[in-house]
């Protein structure tokens, strides 16, 4: 994973410098870090490792909560010089088109779990390796992780990464969404309030 490109994005939340990471210089869907202008690397770092979605992250989808909590992440980090690791790891890792097909199976009666499952894939395919390699090069050493999802602490837990505290981020359930966050919450352990 090699740092590509970077620039200057100015947003809602303020400037962040947007990094690009992939191991080939021509990848049309690379990593990316958004790196706060008032990041300091000698301060433990305020960071969301957030997985893409498309339906909520672009298109304001209600039947998640991906892009609320991307945009409260953006607005916390940029309140303490944070960062955010943004990777392209649509549907727990799934893809898009997949992950549709999981939306047609979950509107016939199946939980988000069990609609992977029945398309053959694991619960949860991600790698948040990925996620310690951008960190290191970004030289971040210690972070308060914002995040409900226990895996992603696991995952740090076995890194060079030091998590000093969890940050919650917690979005107010809608209707459309109730049922996909008390799964999350009841099979994949996620720490949330529903």
């Amino acid at each position: 994973m090699t740092r590509q490109a970077e620039a200057i994005i100015p947003t809602p939340w303020g400037n962040f410098n947007m990094i690009a990471y992939s191991d080939n210089p021509t990848d049309k869907m690379p990593h990316l870090a958004l790196v706060h202008e008032a990041f300091d690397p000698t301060v433990p770092t305020l960071l969301r490792i957030h997985s893409e979605c498309m339906t909520g992250d672009v298109f304001g989808s209600k039947r998640c909560d991906c892009g609320e909590q991307l945009h409260k992440a953006f607005e916390m980090a940029a309140q303490s010089g944070g960062a955010i690791i943004y990777l392209r790891q649509e549907g727990r890792g799934i893809g898009l088109i997949n992950k549709l097909k999981a939306y047609q199976l979950q509107d016939g009666g199946l939980n988000t779990v069990d609609a992977n499952l029945h398309l053959g894939f694991e619960v949860d395919s991600r790698d948040f390796n990925i996620a310690t390699q951008i960190m290191e090069d970004v030289g971040i050493q210690q972070i308060r992780l914002m995040t409900n999802n226990p895996d992603k602490l696991e995952a740090m837990k076995n890194s060079s990464i030091e998590i000093l505290e969890r940050v919650p981020i917690l979005i107010e359930p809608q209707a459309e969404n109730l049922g996909y966050l008390q799964t999350k919450k009841r099979i994949l352990g996620h720490l949330l309030a529903v």
